[in-house]
C-alpha cells in the first residue's frame, strides 16, 4: 500500500492507523469478526465499523464475504502483506524512540561490595562511559545487607552483592561462583607447586580473613574441615592491607578468587585453588526487586555486566579446568 493509502486510512478513522492494522490483522487470521472481536476484547460492531470505514475509504472490498466465514480478496492480500511490513517498522521505530529517550538522558543508581571496586564491574562502568557519554551515575559501595535493603527502598536500581540466598526477597538475574584458594607472593616457595596442601603450610604466617567480612566464614570452615589451626596468624577486616603484606612475601593468606582479582590481572600474586569437594564456592550475584521496571540505561549496563561475568567465567574455567 503506498502512502496516499496509508493517509486515507488515518484520515477517515477515527484510531490511530496502528489500531487498525490490528483489527484487519486478527480479521485476516481468524477469518470472523466476531473471533478477532473476542481475541481483541472489544465488541463485534467495533470491528465491523473499522473494517467497513477502510473499504468505504480506500474503495474497495478486501475481504469476500463467504458462508463459512471472510476471506481476504486480491486487494486485501495486498494490504495484509503491507500492513505486516508496517508493523514491523513501525516496531522497530519505537525501540529507536525508546532507545532515543532512554539514551540521552537519566541515569544508573546501582550498589556493589567494596571487592567489585576494583574489577569487571570498573570495566563495565568504562564501557558506559565512552558508550553513553551523557548518563549520570550514583554508586553505592557498601557491604550486600545494605545494598540489598536499598534496591528493596528503590533508592537503587540493581546491585551486586555476596551470598544471595540470604537476600530471598530479591531476584537474581546472574551469579558467578568464585573458588578459594591460597595466595602467596611470586617468590613464596610453593608458588610453583602444583597443588597445595594445608600441611605444607605449617611454618607460613596465615593472613586470615575477619568478621564482619562474608569470606571470614568461609575460610573458618576450611580450617575446621582440614582440622588445621595455623601456629601464626594475622586476622584484619581489610582484603587490600592483607594482599599488600601478602605481596611482600610476609605470609600466605586463604581468599577468594575476588578478593584478589586485580592483583591476578597486574600478575602480582598466585592464587592456588583448594577444589576440595563438598566446598562452597564464593556467590556473586547481580540482584534487582522483583517485578520492578529498570530504564533502559539500567538495562543496558546489566546487560554488559553480565557478559563481563560470562568472560570471567570462562576464564575460571579455562584456568582451573585444564
Amino acid at each position: 500500500m503506498n502512502k496516499s493509502g496509508l493517509q486515507a486510512l488515518t484520515k477517515l478513522m477515527n484510531t490511530p492507523f496502528s489500531r487498525f492494522s490490528e483489527y484487519f490483522i486478527a480479521v485476516a487470521k481468524t477469518g470472523s469478526l466476531r473471533k478477532a472481536a473476542d481475541q481483541l476484547f472489544i465488541s463485534v460492531s467495533a470491528v465491523h465499523r473499522q473494517i467497513a470505514l477502510a473499504e468505504e475509504e480506500l474503495g474497495i472490498i478486501l475481504f469476500e464475504r463467504l458462508p463459512s466465514g471472510l476471506k481476504l480478496t486480491l486487494a486485501g492480500e495486498l494490504l495484509y502483506a503491507d500492513v505486516l511490513k508496517w508493523q514491523k517498522e513501525f516496531q522497530q521505530t519505537r525501540i529507536r524512540f525508546d532507545e532515543i529517550q532512554g539514551l540521552t538522558r537519566g541515569s544508573i543508581e546501582f550498589g556493589l561490595i567494596s571487592a567489585l571496586s576494583d574489577g569487571f564491574v570498573m570495566q563495565s562502568v568504562q564501557y558506559m562511559y565512552q558508550n553513553y557519554p551523557w548518563i549520570n551515575f550514583n554508586i553505592r559501595v557498601a557491604d550486600s545487607e545494605v545494598i540489598a535493603r536499598k534496591i528493596i527502598d528503590a533508592e537503587l536500581d540493581f546491585g551486586l552483592i555476596l551470598n544471595p540466598k540470604a537476600h530471598q526477597h530479591l531476584e537474581v538475574v546472574h551469579f558467578l561462583e568464585l573458588p578459594l584458594g591460597f595466595v602467596m607472593g611470586k617468590s613464596h616457595p610453593l608458588a610453583e607447586a602444583e597443588k597445595i596442601y594445608f600441611s605444607d603450610t605449617l611454618n607460613d604466617n596465615h593472613f586470615i580473613p575477619a568478621e564482619p567480612l562474608i569470606i571470614h566464614d568461609y575460610v573458618q570452615a576450611m580450617y575446621k574441615h582440614h582440622k588445621f589451626t595455623p601456629t601464626r596468624k594475622t586476622e584484619s577486616n581489610d582484603i587490600r592491607l592483607m594482599n599488600n603484606l601478602i605481596k611482600a612475601n610476609t605470609g600466605i593468606g586463604i581468599l577468594s578468587y575476588l578478593d584478589v582479582f586485580p592483583e591476578l590481572e597486574r600478575e602480582e600474586l598466585i592464587f592456588k585453588p583448594i577444589l576440595d569437594k563438598g566446598l562452597h564456592p564464593l556467590t556473586i550475584a547481580l540482584c534487582v526487586a522483583p517485578k520492578r521496571q529498570i530504564s533502559r540505561v539500567s538495562q543496558l549496563m546489566i546487560k554488559n555486566i553480565i557478559e563481563q561475568m560470562e568472560d570471567l567465567k570462562s576464564k575460571l574455567k579455562d584456568i582451573f579446568c585444564t
